[in-house]
């Protein structure tokens, strides 16, 4: 199917359906999050006036906002986390897939698909006949469920680097929330790598330090 045969696939979709998303493939450190959501009609539409889209379009409070929503309403949802060992141990890939394996399969409903933001499906569903994996590249713009599984991951990773900043707050988490910025690579070269940096990820990005 085409992108936008896909998309009028999914809207027109009569069965119950999950939307899943990561968030945290791109930092030097902490773990990859991943959500899965399943939005009755009514809620997605509720969620929209909120102000529902991908979370990357969102501020941090906007996202609080509709992450607040969605509890008041009772949405259902699951995540996922991928650690930084298994992040080295297998790679960012898939270690992403399966944080969102995962959290689909803890969904406590049904879903006949699961609609998964990006290229890849999650193989380790497609071994389910009674699951569909069906990728979509950009899904968190134009699927509310994904929109509510990338708050979703953002929100519950947001809070734990705020939660690592605690810990290690001489690399500034709460502020970066461990991206590459100017300040956490300063911090890395000054104070060498925490335990829950991505070992290999600093590596590439500092190769004349470590």
């Amino acid at each position: 199917m085409t992108r936008d045969e896909t998309i009028k696939f999914i809207e027109n979709f009569d069965g119950p359906f999950a939307g899943t998303d990561e968030a945290g493939r791109g930092p030097l450190a902490g773990p990859v999050v991943a959500a899965a959501v399943i939005l009755s009609r009514e809620q997605e539409r509720e969620l929209l006036r909120f102000g529902l889209r991908d979370s990357k379009k969102m501020m941090g409070a906007q996202r609080e906002t509709v992450f607040a929503a969605m509890e008041s309403m009772g949405v259902v949802w699951c995540a996922q986390a991928a650690s930084v060992e298994r992040i080295a141990k297998t790679n960012i890939l898939a270690s992403s897939l399966w944080a969102m394996a995962k959290a689909t399969e803890k969904l406590p409903l049904h879903a006949d698909i699961v609609v998964v933001d990006g290229l890849y499906a999650l193989p380790e569903l497609n071994s389910l006949s009674f699951v569909r994996s069906l990728p979509l590249v950009k899904a968190d713009s134009v699927i509310p469920a994904v929109s509510a599984a990338s708050v979703v991951a953002k929100v519950l990773r947001d809070r734990v680097m705020d939660a690592l900043d605690s810990v290690y707050p001489q690399y500034g988490f709460a502020k970066h929330k461990g991206y590459p910025t100017k300040q956490h690579r300063e911090a890395v070269i000054k104070f060498g790598l925490s335990p829950v940096h991505r070992a290999l990820f600093c590596r590439k990005l500092f190769i004349s330090n470590f």
